[in-house]
This record gives C-alpha cells, structure tokens and sequence, in this order.
C-alpha cells in the first residue's frame, strides 16, 4: 500500500513545505535573504509557541535554507556545561545550533550560552584556570513553550523572535494532505476536514490522528484510509468530534455539576494543577468551552454544556 508505514518518515526541507505560520515564514524570510545577501549567518532565534506547532521541522528547514549543518539537542539532555561546551565546539561556521525544550536548562548553562554569543569563546577548565577556547560563529535557534522561563539576557540576544500560532482547519487538511502524498498513502477526501477538525489547531495531533486511521485501515488489510477508519480509531483512543480525550472529557463533566476552582478538578482528576492549567484547560478555554473569571473559578459555557450533550453516547 504504500512507501512508508510512518508518518514521521518525512521531514519538510524547504520553507515552501510548511504550512500555514504566514507571519513566521515571511520574518524567515527575510532573514535567509538578508544572511545569503551578506554571505553571513542565519541571525539567532528564539522559536516559541505551544508543543505539536512544528518547531523543530522550521529549525531544520533554516539549516536546510542556509546549507550548513544542523545539531539538535535537547535542553534537558544537556546535564553538565561539559555536554554544553562539546556541542558549541563541535558546530561549524555558519552552522545552525538548535536547543528545543530551552527552557530546561539549568540556568547556570542559560548564562554560560549567552556569554559564548557576547565572547564567541567556551572556557574549558583544564588543570589550572579556565582556558577561553574559541568557537566557531554559528547561529543558536532556541525553542520553548514558554518563553518567560528563560534569562532575559538570553532572550535579549534572540535577533529574532518566531511565534508560532494554532493552524485552521483548511491548512490542517493541506497538513495531512501533504503528509499522504509524500508517504504515498491512499486516503478518502472526505475523512481529511475530518482529521483536521479533531486536531486542535495543531499538526502533530493531525498526524498522529492520520498515524491511527492507518494502522487501522491496514489491522483491516485495507489500503484506502477512509472516514470509516477514523471513527473507529477515535472510538479505540476515546477521542470525541472535537479531539477531546478522556482527561478533557472528564474535565467537561465535572464542571457540568456547578462552577469549581482548579485545586478541586485537579485533584478529581489526579492530576498536578499545572498540567490542569497548561495542558488540558487551554484548548478548552481557547475553544469557548469553558471560563474562568477573575477569582479563578472555572465554569461550562452554553457551548461547553452543548457539546457534552451531543458527546453523550
């Protein structure tokens, strides 16, 4: 059925693949042609949105633009400045330094980084005093879900700050679209605005859904991914009409017996009250179906309290 079992088989190259972000893409663009106008490096960047917006696809599509080399890592995979100093050594002229999860580094690495950029020097320690080694002058692309958590003196050394917003449901489709063509997966039409709509605005939701509605398709030993297949993985995964799953739904019912402040429907659904607030709560919020005023009590909106009616099996 097709060339590839696995939506995350193919990575955007080029600025012309990724969709939607007009406003991201244009700022990038002016700043490839700028650095290619001068024969200068990309300028550093911080890349900041919430998670499954397509970060780490843009940090690489800038290195591919540029033609250098691309180092990932992750920020709290960086456990000694020692782990720090080798990827600052190991990158090249004009190669592009990319710290996804910024915001978990240890804040004595956050001063060290933005005191590499001032110096373009590491200091090593090595029997003695710490020796100043040089590095090379390469662009560092920082990205985070919040900003806030880093020093402002790094932020301030961002030339460049790319925020990434929540997709349509129209780019979603061209998303998934995309995503089939380049797997070689044979997919009904009307099962993509269907894909789309149960993705909160947000690609990687989109493509794990798409992932899904394979691998059932194929349990099937079928080769068209139809809207067929999407009810019946969202019937397996208990994701609803609007992409809620089980925490977002229990979230709905609880506040449909009476307005609650966020201590008690965190501790009713087991969970930590900033995974309440920051994981499940703003697409609710964002989505109109749920409030809070200003003393922090949440309550259902008639939207809310209409989509659990039509949710009730």
């Amino acid at each position: 059925m097709s060339h590839s079992t696995d939506v995350s088989d193919f990575k955007p190259t080029s600025l012309s693949h990724l969709i939607g972000q007009r406003k991201v893409i244009d700022q990038v663009t002016v700043a490839l042609d700028a650095a290619q106008q001068d024969s200068k490096r990309f300028d550093h960047a911080m890349l900041t949105g919430p998670p499954g917006l397509g970060k780490s696809a843009l940090a690489y599509v800038i290195a591919q633009e540029m033609a250098t080399g691309f180092c990932e890592v992750l920020g709290q995979s960086l456990n000694s400045l020692a782990d720090l100093n080798a990827v600052l050594l190991s990158a090249k002229h004009r190669d592009v330094v990319f710290i996804d999860e910024c915001h978990e580094l240890r804040r004595e690495y956050q001063t060290t980084l933005y005191r590499v950029l001032d110096t373009q020097c590491v200091l090593v320690k090595t029997t003695g005093s710490p020796q100043p080694i040089p590095v090379a002058n390469f662009t560092l692309l920082l990205a985070t879900t919040d900003e806030f958590c880093l020093l402002q003196p790094l932020r301030d050394r961002m030339r460049l700050v790319l925020r990434l917003d929540f997709l349509s449901v129209p780019e979603l489709v061209t998303v998934v679209q995309q995503r089939c063509r380049a797997l070689g997966w044979d997919v009904d039409e009307s099962a993509l605005p269907e894909i789309a709509g149960r993705s909160r605005g947000t690609p990687r939701l989109a493509l794990r859904l798409l992932q899904s509605c394979h691998r059932v398709c194929r349990s099937l030993g079928e080769t068209k991914i139809t809207a067929d297949h999407l009810q019946k993985a969202c019937r397996l995964e208990q994701i609803d009409d609007l992409g809620l799953g089980p925490n977002e739904q229990q979230y709905l019912k609880i506040l449909a017996e009476g307005p609650s402040r966020l201590n008690v429907v965190a501790s009713r659904l087991a969970l930590p009250t900033r995974t309440v607030s920051v994981v499940i709560e703003q697409f609710l919020i964002r989505a109109g179906l749920v409030t809070k005023d200003h003393q922090g009590i949440r309550q259902l909106t008639a939207q809310g309290r209409e989509h659990l009616l039509k949710s009730r099996p």
